[in-house]
């Protein structure tokens, strides 16, 4: 038996990937996890710069039934902290303490927007009717991480009562599926007020998911030592359970006829199952099906038209920044995790209508009237800062804070820009920006205080993570998504058209995040384990 033969391959070691290795290696399989870069974790990673702890890509972590269920199952251990969350507009910043914060943040909207005080009472009932929804949606431990012939106390006093309120409840998520921008023009005429409510989210953000983040918040969690640790510890689960990582490894081809994958020094590693836990663009493009069915062949170059036709969905740029001032400055401003909008004006069409018309014009477009848009956009943007040095103090250095500053980016503006040849003045510019609006506003003690500075673009996403267009949430929400995008058929979002390759993470389910991820990766886990049972493929025992 050749020593590159495993019962499972999984090609990505984002958490999607590591959460099916987890399984399939505590199952007594010979599984490899291939990774293209040298840690694992993708966007769910922290990495230490000058003496600061920085979190890659998610600032915390929501359980929504998952996150910590799967812990349990696996028995790691994780200690974790609460990450309370700030929300500020202006001047005007209060904490999300509870439930009841809902009122305070309606009280917040009507002192900035006096004549609307209609529009946002029924903007608070409506995202109070959608916290009682997620009550019932993420109300019990996911079942797919229960052990359910033997668990019968769950099933039956949580499971089975559970059942009914569910299946009514994605009745009426299903009827808020529309975008955020149409369900809130139906409400609210202040364009102001709608934009202040809903520019931080993803273009054509399903209004249920957008509506839940009050919610959502309150759930907020981050691990002791950083967001980092979630994926370290399945990393190390996998080791403990005899799996096999290779890291630095980039994967060129898949042959599916003959179940072999093949990395950038033309190393062939063969499989029964392969689960790809990576971009999906790049697999429909390096998969080889020369020799399957004529059958399996269409369905899979119409199932690659469709992916390639789509676009990933709205990336970020990140600024993180060590700072010469202690943590308590920041404390008295706000909690580590905080949404922050220095203009009660929002973006308008800034970010939208006028940035396309720039694209689409590109190419007669002056530098000054790139920068002079940018001003706009800095001046009336929504921030998500992150202070992980608030959540656990050990991330940084004795009387400094790290800060990481987020926000909505456009892939195509970074890419063009580029090709003209001043992305590095560009990014300067963007970061003075953000630092001027910033130090003005909220944090004044910023000025003259800033010891460590670097960013994170759409291009840098790309290029790490491996997501088409720096996509960090999956797919561009649209009317046709070309995967499976309802959270009661997300069983089905693993599947692709070829038997022994299952998919999970980022690109498998729409709203995507931490615990879809981990929820597809253990489906295709679960998939891999029920297809080898089916067909009694040869075991392959761990040496």
């Amino acid at each position: 038996m050749s020593e590159n033969t495993y019962n499972t391959i999984i090609v990505g070691g984002g958490i999607a990937g590591l959460t099916s290795a987890a399984y399939l290696s505590r199952e007594g399989q010979r599984v490899l996890l291939i990774e293209k870069n040298k840690e694992c974790g993708g966007l769910v990673n922290s990495f230490t710069r000058d003496g600061f702890q920085f979190d890659a890509g998610v600032r915390a972590l929501i359980d929504a039934g998952i996150i910590l269920p799967m812990l349990k199952d696996l028995n790691i251990q994780l200690e974790n902290v609460k990450s309370p969350v700030s929300l500020g507009i202006e001047n005007e910043i209060f904490h999300i303490e509870n439930v009841e914060s809902l009122i305070k943040y309606r009280e917040l909207l009507a002192k900035l927007y006096p004549e609307s005080q209609g529009e946002i009472d029924e903007v608070s009932r409506n995202i109070r009717k959608i916290m009682k929804h997620m009550d019932v949606l993420y109300g019990i431990e996911n079942p797919v991480f229960k052990d359910l012939k033997h668990d019968r106390t769950f099933v039956f006093k949580k499971l089975l009562p559970w059942l009914p309120k569910f299946i009514f409840t994605v009745g009426k998520i299903n009827r808020l599926n529309m975008p955020i921008e149409a369900y809130l023009g139906n409400i609210v005429k202040n364009s102001s007020l709608r934009d202040i409510i809903s520019q931080h989210f993803f273009k054509n953000t399903p209004a249920f998911f957008a509506m839940s983040y009050f919610s959502l918040y309150l759930d907020y969690f981050y691990p002791k030592g950083g967001v980092g640790k979630l994926s370290e510890a399945l990393k190390n689960k996998i080791i403990e359970c005899g799996g096999e990582i290779k890291a630095e490894t980039k994967i060129i081809e898949v042959v599916a006829d003959k179940c072999l994958v093949k990395d950038q020094n033309n190393i062939t590693y063969k499989y029964d199952n392969l689960i790809w836990a990576a971009d999906l663009k790049t697999f429909y493009k390096i998969t080889e099906t020369e020799g399957l069915s004529p059958k399996i062949k269409k369905k899979f170059e119409d199932s690659k038209s469709k992916m390639l036709k789509n676009r990933g969905g709205d990336s970020v740029f990140t600024l993180f920044l060590g700072v010469d001032e202690p943590l308590e400055s920041f404390r008295k401003v706000s909690h580590g995790h905080f949404f922050y909008t220095p203009s009660k004006l929002g973006l308008g069409g800034t970010h939208r209508e006028e940035l396309n018309s720039l694209l689409r014009n590109f190419e007669k477009v002056e530098k000054e009237q790139i920068l002079t848009w940018l001003d706009k956009f800095t001046r009336l943007n929504t921030y998500e800062i992150s202070i992980p040095g608030l959540k656990d103090p050990e991330l940084v250095p004795p009387g400094k804070t790290g800060i990481i500053i987020s926000f909505l980016a456009e892939y195509d503006l970074f890419s063009k820009i580029q090709k003209a040849g001043w992305l590095d003045e560009f990014i300067m510019e963007l970061e003075n920006r953000v630092l001027s609006v910033i130090s003005d506003s909220v944090y004044p003690m910023l000025k003259d205080k800033i010891i460590a500075r670097f960013s994170f673009t759409p291009l840098s996403i790309e290029n790490r993570a491996g997501s088409s267009e720096g996509a960090i949430t999956g797919w561009a929400f649209q009317k046709a998504m070309p995967v499976i995008n309802k959270i009661q058929i997300s069983d089905r979002s693993v599947l692709t058209p070829l038997p022994s390759i299952y998919q999970a993470g980022q690109w498998a389910y729409s709203p995507a995040g931490v615990p879809m991820s981990i929820l597809t990766g253990k489906l295709a886990a679960d998939k891999t384990l029920k297809r080898m049972k089916k067909y009694k493929s040869p075991s392959i025992k761990r040496s």
